[in-house]
């Protein structure tokens, strides 16, 4: 398990420079293993270096697509978030922080609202220049996890985002998130 002090979204890139001796031993563990992946989870309270931090339960599996060795046996990461996960157990932090977790899937829930979709897509790609989702699909997590990242919203409406129960509710709560963010531009504009 990885804590950070920010949310990584499925779908979402992780670039990592892996510099803490227990954070070393996990690069070297995952490279090791067949799928190359840990869990990312949000630190609650305290420090993202040297430990003792309060984390959140619900995370991301990260998978490590680029990884180089640099001096002082310090990597360079860059991983994908791949599926959400839910902490069952938080386990020892020797060598590095270890958990059991479970997949955490969707719950059934109710169709998305595709004209919301459609205008929190059309509302979030203000905030960049030219760039936007490919082939965004309004109906599934891809795509809402792929608009929320254009979005400037900080670790608590990220971490909403992720824990919404369903991709309708994941649109509904982003659409709320993007409203908070609009706001504060407005009033720093002063319009």
């Amino acid at each position: 398990m990885f804590p950070l002090g920010s949310v990584l979204l499925p779908g979402g890139a992780l670039p990592l420079h892996v510099f803490e001796p227990r954070y070393q031993a996990l690069v070297r563990d995952c490279i090791e293993a067949p799928d190359h992946e840990f869990g990312v989870v949000l630190i609650d309270r305290g420090p993202e270096v040297g430990g003792g931090e309060s984390r959140r339960d619900v995370g991301v599996v990260a998978r490590m697509v680029q990884v180089a060795q640099l001096a002082d046996d310090r990597f360079a990461v860059v991983a994908i978030g791949t599926r959400r996960i839910r902490v069952v157990e938080w386990l020892s932090d020797a060598p590095y922080p270890q958990a059991i977790v479970d997949d955490w899937p969707d719950e059934a829930g109710d169709d998305v609202d595709i004209a919301l979709a459609a205008d929190v897509t059309r509302r979030a790609q203000r905030f960049v220049d030219g760039e936007s989702p490919e082939d965004v699909s309004v109906e599934d997590d891809a795509g809402v996890f792929a608009v929320a990242e254009l979005v400037p919203m900080g670790a608590a409406d990220r971490y909403a985002v992720l824990c919404a129960s369903g991709c309708a509710e994941r649109w509904r709560v982003l659409d709320r998130a993007l409203a908070d963010v609009e706001a504060a531009v407005e009033f720093r504009l002063g319009d």
